[in-house]
């Protein structure tokens, strides 16, 4: 599904933002935002600076182990310096498992920490977790992922739209493929939430295409490790290889996998990948993957801690607790494979921006 980034943790942006319905500025801004009060009746002119991070004890804890989360390791331990926060962890469980994740998460609040950048492992479930480390008064942030249906019980979610995602990497396929001919999508765990997300995207394009393009096969629940997306994929190439002009994977276990199949078996078909593993790029590079569409973990990690670590402090409150906002999703081929990640690097900023601008309210 996803690689490490080698991105750190940017110094908050100086300049001055300032917007008539803001909540906030920035760092080092001093401005009169003239906010309108919140809900709650806070104020709402203060500055998203943070004041004293010290008490704050922020544990970024991913669903289980997958590529995808390590750089919340290093975006954490930066974050830590540059707020000068109390402590930042990074945990994990090391199986799939609601339960296990929760009994972490206690276990973790029980050394003290307070404020939750969480992945959850079930989006039907994650509501009643999130609601509970709220109930202790807890800040809490449902980061990469968001829970199934419109009811979010985090203060907010910062995640990639995943359909979003997904339908520029089937776009990329199908240019790729010439605008015609047979498109295979490789996915996630079918009855997750994103995936179906995932699979709404990629119909979208193959829609938008007027007939041009069939969609041949979904294949799904081929994420669980390398080993088991690297036989679909060698079964799906056994099996109708000649037939299929296009794959798109939005996953990360056979994004690597088609990548490695196609490039060993001289296979035409135009891969599509999902984030930045180096084989992945490397791929781009010589032209066996026509593109990649890589995700946001680093500005997740980044952007999720400071929010927390407000809104732990009482600082700033969410204007609209439990509202999605999209990290952001960069389509990359060989022309800006060298560049790409300074764009990631610019929406990271972007949405520091947006949470001081629109999303905070802030004493």
């Amino acid at each position: 599904m996803r690689p490490p980034t080698r991105s750190v943790l940017s110094g908050v942006a100086v300049a001055v933002l300032l917007a008539a319905p803001a909540a906030c500025t920035i760092k080092n801004s001093g401005a009169d935002t003239g906010a309108r009060p919140p809900a709650t009746g806070k104020s709402g002119t203060g500055s998203a600076e943070l004041a004293d991070g010290s008490g704050v004890k922020v544990a970024l804890v991913p669903g289980g182990a997958h590529p995808y989360f390590q750089p919340w390791k290093a975006a954490g331990a930066a974050a830590k310096k540059e707020y000068g926060l109390g402590d930042v962890t990074f945990d994990e469980t090391a199986e799939w498992d609601q339960q296990k994740q929760d009994n972490l998460l206690s276990t973790l609040a029980a050394r003290g920490y307070n404020a939750f950048g969480v992945f959850g492992v079930s989006p039907t479930d994650i509501n009643t977790t999130f609601e509970d480390l709220r109930t202790q008064g807890f800040a809490v942030a449902s980061l990469a992922s968001c829970p199934a249906g419109p009811t979010d019980k985090a203060d907010f979610c910062l995640s990639t739209d995943v359909e979003v995602a997904a339908y520029k990497a089937a776009r990329a396929a199908i240019d790729a493929m010439g605008g015609k001919g047979t498109l295979v999508h490789l996915t996630g765990n079918n009855v997750d939430a994103n995936t179906q997300l995932r699979i709404k995207g990629v119909a979208k394009a193959v829609k938008e295409s007027g007939g041009k393009v069939r969609l041949l096969q979904t294949i799904t629940d081929v994420d669980k490790d390398l080993q088991t997306a690297q036989k679909a994929v060698s079964d799906l190439l056994a099996a109708k290889g000649d037939r299929i002009q296009g794959i798109v994977t939005t996953a990360y276990n056979p994004a690597v996998a088609a990548a490695d199949a196609v490039k060993s078996s001289g296979s035409a078909a135009k891969v599509v990948a999902i984030d930045d593993d180096a084989k992945i790029l490397g791929a781009i590079k010589d032209g066996s993957v026509a593109a990649t569409v890589v995700q946001n973990p680093v500005g997740q990690a980044e952007v999720g801690t400071w929010a927390l670590a407000l809104l732990q402090t009482k600082q700033c409150a969410m204007r609209h607790p439990g509202q999605t906002i999209d990290s952001g999703s960069f389509v990359v081929t060989k022309a800006n494979a060298a560049t790409y990640d300074a764009a990631r690097k610019s929406k990271t900023e972007q949405l520091k921006k947006e949470f001081a601008d629109t999303l905070l309210v802030c004493e």
